[in-house]
């Protein structure tokens, strides 16, 4: 039973849906969404120079690779609800410091960067935390939510902190937004909160160690590692194709409508296509099967004209490829969890850390294919990256499909 109060044997209790406890991954992407969208344009404003702007923009969203390092403290000592409180505090404290000092752009991206790692353990928290109170049967609509949730929040925070920061006055707009960082949190008190491992907690940092670097050996993690370090569905090309607008003749009211409205509804739609799709094939194959899928509509863009709807056409498109292939990422990660992990929170931040690096290394790809051949380039390179790590990918897990196979064939004979 997977209603509300009566969940499976060995899941605690709870009062809570499980699209609101979902939900609660939207600091997450608030937090994103003030880096990338709105801290930009404050500092346009301002008249900061586009160079110190991107180089700010880059270093702030840097934690989502090396937090990493910190996340093996969230499984012990204190429960995983209490982690998440604490980082979201601060994160929420830091965001609004960084948002007063941004006349010192030093200060500010100190600030903000050291923020925005709190979030990333926040997420890491949150995510160990849920699959401890919720049925494996849960796990894949789980997922639906908590990327709805990094998404919408991030669309949603960013048009909220625009009006913030307009409207009301300087002195008191950055702690509104930090306020409004805390609200998703609402509903804590009312979910579970399991103790950590008390054997963790107990043994020595030597022991400790080892228990983290066994989470990565894991068999079931490497295979996940593998699969989200290559470009197979990353979908990167979003983060060149908003500002080539102009290749397309759009105008930059037609590229923030599509950027803005457009790419967000694609984002939640894309989330809810998993629902549509998760039981045709098992998860691993599910996600290459999207970036196969997403890479031939790639491709198909190179067909079109350069106008302003096949602009929209593409950028909305790959959004709804990459939020599909985020969900299904999600959900291996809570599979690859499994039940009473007592390192749930470190197996969760290990697997999502590793889902940025394509999404750093494919935009220098594309630039190149950009550089090459322009629109069509980049459209032609990102897709054949994709196809070609799908197919490495499908031809390693047929391979270690069969291996298993053979294995169980022997044990029973």
């Amino acid at each position: 039973m997977s209603v509300t109060g009566a969940v499976a044997e060995g899941v605690p209790r709870r009062r809570v849906p499980l699209w609101l406890m979902g939900m609660a991954n939207a600091p997450f992407g608030m937090y994103g969404g003030i880096l990338v969208i709105s801290v930009p344009e404050l500092l346009n404003a301002r008249h900061v120079a586009e160079s110190v702007i991107s180089a700010m923009t880059a270093v702030t969203i840097s934690p989502g690779f090396w937090s990493i390092v910190a996340s093996p403290m969230l499984d012990v000592r204190f429960s995983r609800r209490w982690y998440s409180v604490m980082t979201i505090v601060l994160a929420a404290v830091l965001l609004t410091l960084g948002l007063y000092a941004l006349d010192d752009v030093g200060v500010a991206e100190l600030l903000l960067v050291t923020g925005f790692f709190a979030a990333n353990l926040y997420q890491s928290a949150l995510g160990g935390w849920l699959s401890s109170i919720v049925a494996p049967g849960e796990r894949p609509a789980l997922s639906v939510w908590v990327s709805i949730a990094n998404i919408s929040g991030g669309g949603a925070m960013a048009v909220v902190a625009g009006e913030v920061m307009q409207r009301l006055p300087p002195a008191v707009a950055p702690a509104v937004l930090g306020a409004v960082l805390l609200l998703p949190t609402a509903m804590f008190p009312w979910m579970p909160a399991p103790g950590p491992d008390r054997r963790l907690a107990s043994e020595s940092f030597r022991q400790f160690a080892a228990d983290v670097v066994g989470v990565v050996r894991r068999p079931q993690v490497l295979l996940a590692l593998a699969m989200f370090v290559a470009p197979a569905s990353s979908f990167a090309l979003v983060n060149l194709l908003g500002g080539l607008g102009s290749d397309f003749g759009a105008t930059p009211h037609f590229v923030g409508a599509v950027g803005g409205v457009g790419v967000l509804v694609a984002g939640i739609a894309g989330c809810l296509v998993f629902p549509l799709v998760r039981g045709l094939l098992p998860l691993r194959f599910l996600y290459l099967a999207i970036g196969m899928v997403g890479a031939a509509f790639t491709l198909s863009l190179i067909l079109l004209p350069r106008t302003p709807w096949a602009f929209a056409t593409a950028l909305i498109g790959e959004n709804v490829f990459q939020s599909a292939a985020l969900t299904t990422s999600i959900a291996i990660a809570f599979e690859t969890i499994g039940e009473r992990n007592p390192l749930a929170s470190t197996t969760f931040c290990v697997i999502v850390s590793v889902l940025n690096i394509p999404n750093t290394y494919m935009v220098v790809v594309d630039g190149w294919g950009y550089s090459w051949r322009g629109v069509g380039g980049s459209l032609a390179v990102d897709a054949g990256a994709s196809l070609a790590a799908c197919a490495l990918l499908v031809l390693l897990l047929a391979y270690l499909l069969r291996q298993r196979t053979g294995a169980a064939r022997e044990a029973r004979a």
